[in-house]
């Protein structure tokens, strides 16, 4: 049976999971559970018995000295409460350990014993997996369920997934058969630069976990980590050419499949987004879909589901600010026009207009509009969006 002795009742509580191990590439999962609790100073209340669950030849313990004092640290999971302060405060039971030698559907039935117990609404898995994907392109995040009704409300997807299975699939569909929610994000590590840590990969399952739960985390250093993770790796590829001409590659396929999102509908969904998250009074190095509240641009730390808007041409003007009537034209002007108008007119006529419609298909934008007129797949005032080769199970 399972005491709960000293927590306190929980506010809309969600427990976020992760494990170390095959289910943790580059270690961004953990280093995600872990940057919680640390910046929301989280407070142990449980830890699982490591002798049911793991072999300390796998996962040895360690030793260290505290006052001198020889001490043993076991491989386990532990539970720690935080409490997400705001305007709708809630909190968050945090599952953090390795991934369990044995006994998984006992850890399994032990670790939604604590979500009965606590009253959890949701349990959230973070998962990162080696991926064909560039380090130079936002780290793309999935958010699988196995709950039909969810996927749809969350806009998820639903698993489809069959094969070898870690920790993470078995704890889902644990809940699943308890009739517990659960979602689990993944976050694609590029698998050849898998070793851990992958601040950037940790930074997208934070982004991603706050779009889900509605809920503002703080940040702290991880940005500026990851931008260094980034220019570490562009250094590391531009010494091995072989190495620069797969990651070219790589983008190109990226870039390739994302084509078809830069649409309107994925720019408005985009902007909208925007809109819920952005946040005047957040301070520096809190993260918004336009890059970091401190003005730094932040684009390449965030998928994106669409390109770049553009906004409306400006009308052409006579020099005074004010479009020439046609009535207003001189005799010169006016014979110009004409011969423009007939296709006599040399370079610049009626080929210039024509060259300036392909040039506005090419660039993406909509065929060209009367002056002044707006597309109303695009916001009036757009944010920085990210690049249109920049966005979780």
């Amino acid at each position: 049976m399972i005491e709960l002795e000293g927590v306190p009742e929980l506010i809309d509580p969600v427990m976020v999971a992760a494990f170390e191990g095959w289910n943790d590439a580059g270690d961004a999962a953990s280093a995600a559970v872990a940057h919680l609790d640390r910046e929301w100073k989280g407070e142990v209340f449980a830890a699982l018995d490591a002798e049911d669950y793991y072999d300390f030849q796998v996962n040895r313990p360690t030793v260290f000295l505290e006052d001198g004092v020889r001490k043993i640290t076991w491989p386990t999971t532990r539970l720690s409460v935080v409490r997400v302060g705001g305007e709708k405060p809630r909190d968050l039971v945090l599952v953090r350990g390795i991934e369990p030698s044995m006994r998984w559907r006992s850890f399994c039935n032990e670790i939604l014993g604590f979500a009965h117990e606590l009253g959890v609404e949701m349990l959230v898995v973070l998962g990162a997996l080696l991926g064909d994907t560039p380090h130079t392109r936002p780290v793309p995040v999935s958010g699988v369920t196995s709950d039909p009704d969810l996927a749809r409300t969350m806009d998820l997807e639903e698993s489809k997934y069959e094969g070898p299975t870690g920790i993470v699939g078995i704890l889902q569909e644990a809940c699943t058969h308890a009739g517990v929610p659960a979602v689990s994000l993944w976050a694609a590590v590029p698998h050849y630069v898998s070793q851990p840590p992958n601040p950037k990969a940790t930074l997208a399952l934070l982004n991603r976990l706050e779009d889900l739960l509605d809920l503002r985390i703080p940040l702290g250093e991880l940005g500026e980590d990851a931008r260094a993770w980034q220019l570490g790796v562009d250094q590391l590829a531009a010494e091995d050419s072989e190495v620069a001409e797969y990651v070219q590659s790589l983008e190109e396929a990226r870039d390739t499949a994302e084509l078809p999102e830069a649409s309107g509908e994925a720019i408005a969904r985009e902007f909208e987004r925007y809109l819920r998250r952005r946040d005047p009074q957040a301070g520096p190095g809190v993260a918004t879909d336009g890059g970091l509240a401190d003005g730094r641009d932040g684009s390449y730390l965030r998928d994106s589901a669409g390109g770049r808007t553009r906004p409306p041409k400006p009308p052409k003007t006579d020099g005074g600010g004010q479009k020439p009537a046609r009535g207003a034209e001189d005799g010169p002007a006016k014979q110009d026009r004409q011969e423009r108008e007939q296709g006599d007119a040399p370079d610049g006529g009626a080929g210039g207009t024509a060259g300036g419609t392909e040039a506005s298909k090419a660039s993406g934008d909509p065929s060209p509009k009367a002056s002044g007129d707006a597309d109303p797949a695009a916001p009036a005032d757009p944010p920085d969006s990210p690049d249109t080769d920049s966005s979780e199970d």
